[in-house]
């Protein structure tokens, strides 16, 4: 048996962990965005979710420890941003915000789909914020989500992208009235949804061809 890669492994077990931490804190009420930003000290939470993290998941646990040395490495790493703001995330290629109450696997619906918005890298961090936050609010859709500082292999430029998910796409009403407040938002600028459809049948825009199903 071929052994795993050790970075390999330790990305594929922070992923995880990321994930079981937002599922943690979400569960006890708070958001780790919102822990960051207010300062508040959530070492304690942290601790607690790792352990758990650690009894079910042991070698992965262990794989995280081997890269980072201990979990007040991690806490800092998580106090300047990482999971937080995408122009200080080097770990994930994304940053995912559900809306309360919405399933994570909701944006793997083939029903779903979403606006797509292409920023600057030093416009994505204030726009992330943004959508982040209205996300939570139920202002917007299903979920959303923003590319990061961390080099993935599949861009194909530098600019930084934002994801905003609605539940389903032929509700035309629901998809133009999030397009709506994101207006509000600021994001004036003509962009396009595209449908979770051609996503999965692997259809991407390329010279001559477009896959986005509403631009507005």
């Amino acid at each position: 048996m071929t052994e795993a890669d050790p970075e390999a492994l330790a990305d594929v077990a922070y992923g995880i962990f990321e994930h079981a931490l937002n599922r943690g804190l979400h569960a006890q009420g708070k958001y780790l965005f919102a822990l960051v930003e207010s300062g508040i000290d959530f070492r304690m939470e942290l601790s607690e979710i790792f352990d758990l993290f650690a009894h079910e998941y042991p070698q992965l646990a262990e794989a995280m420890l081997k890269r980072f040395i201990d979990i007040d490495t991690i806490y800092g790493m998580l106090c300047q941003g990482e999971g937080v703001i995408p122009s200080r995330t080097t770990q994930m290629y994304w940053i995912v915000q559900d809306a309360p109450g919405s399933p994570p696997e909701a944006i793997e619906d083939e029903n779903a789909g979403k606006w797509l918005i292409f920023q600057e890298p030093d416009l994505a961090d204030e726009s992330w914020s943004k959508v982040r936050d209205n996300t939570v609010k139920l202002n917007l859709g299903i979920s959303a989500k923003v590319s990061t500082s961390k080099p993935n292999p599949e861009s194909r430029d530098n600019r930084k992208v934002i994801y905003v998910y609605t539940k389903n796409w032929a509700d035309e009403e629901d998809v133009m009235r999030v397009r709506e407040t994101l207006r509000t938002l600021g994001f004036t600028e003509r962009i396009g949804y595209k449908r979770n459809i051609e996503t999965f049948a692997g259809q991407y825009a390329k010279k001559g061809k477009r896959v986005t199903y509403y631009s507005a």
